[in-house]
């Protein structure tokens, strides 16, 4: 026979806010326990004076009080009935607060859910996904002046999944598809060469990804597309467009997206083409 699992023990969240906050740090946490389970009670919106409540419903539950109250009368407030009801308790938010208070020489506004709250960078993130969908693999040539970055390569060199990342950072983003014997649209090169950023590919990853690509679509995979005569020329008119701008070029054969987006923003940066929170600035 199996040993038993443990009982599960009871974990309150108190928030000011929607509890959000305290959930995933918890969450992250109970994943470094295995099996070991919990139960949570949340108590949302909580304000000062209902604090003794829930610190007396702890005791009798016998449970651990997790916090995140970003007020600074709140936290000590819970931090005082947590002593006096004898209550293991964790302040997630406080200790960070005050280091942060202190480093910045800046008292923190003390109002919950700003997290979770919709300000001007969720629309600006929303405005962003929807440019990125319209103009992507080609479309609208027109705006490419508009997009804060402009990804050029060859087919299946990863453009659209990296676009709709960087999309989701808040950044406006078109990809220009580059196709053998076909000269790109002449807006491409009216863009600030700042924000162009050109993908190239090992051709016999390009070769496997295509052949893939096109099983998947149950769709016959002897053809130019999949041909590495076929690819070694689309490379190779990929490579000559590039030097000839001197655009700077990511090799994405062995690359993650977080990786590849990663350089970007720090190019971007550099250049004070984004601020350091990765938003667009005015340059």
């Amino acid at each position: 026979m199996s040993d038993p699992k443990p009982p599960r023990r009871p974990v309150f969240l108190v928030s000011g806010g929607t509890g959000n906050t305290a959930r995933s740090v918890l969450q992250a946490a109970l994943r470094q326990f295995g099996d070991a389970g919990a139960f949570t009670r949340t108590y949302s919106l909580v304000r000062e004076e209902g604090l003794e409540d829930v610190f007396r419903d702890a005791q009798k539950a016998d449970a651990l009080v997790i916090w995140t109250l970003v007020g600074r009368e709140a936290r000590s407030t819970a931090e005082q009935y947590a002593k006096a009801y004898g209550v293991r308790h964790v302040d997630v938010l406080g200790p960070l607060l005050d280091s942060l208070e202190g480093f910045l020489d800046e008292a923190p506004r003390g109002e919950p859910g700003l997290l979770h709250r919709a300000d001007e960078r969720y629309y600006q993130r929303i405005a962003a996904i929807e440019f990125t969908l319209a103009v992507d693999d080609g479309r609208k040539p027109h705006l490419l002046a508009e997009a804060d970055v402009v990804l050029v390569g060859v087919s299946r060199t990863g453009k659209t999944p990296l676009s709709t990342y960087l999309a989701h950072r808040g950044l406006r983003v078109a990809n220009q598809p580059l196709v053998l014997e076909q000269e790109p649209p002449e807006q491409l090169y009216a863009c600030d060469p700042r924000r162009i950023f050109a993908l190239t590919i090992d051709p016999g990853t390009l070769q496997r990804i295509r052949t893939a690509r096109l099983r998947a679509m149950k769709m016959p995979a002897d053809t130019n597309y999949c041909d590495m005569g076929y690819i070694l020329a689309e490379l190779e008119h990929a490579e000559r467009i590039y030097r000839g701008n001197r655009w700077p070029v990511i090799d994405v054969s062995n690359r993650a997206i977080e990786e590849t987006a990663s350089f970007i923003l720090r190019r971007l940066e550099e250049d004070g083409l984004i601020d350091a929170s990765g938003a667009p600035s005015l340059a």
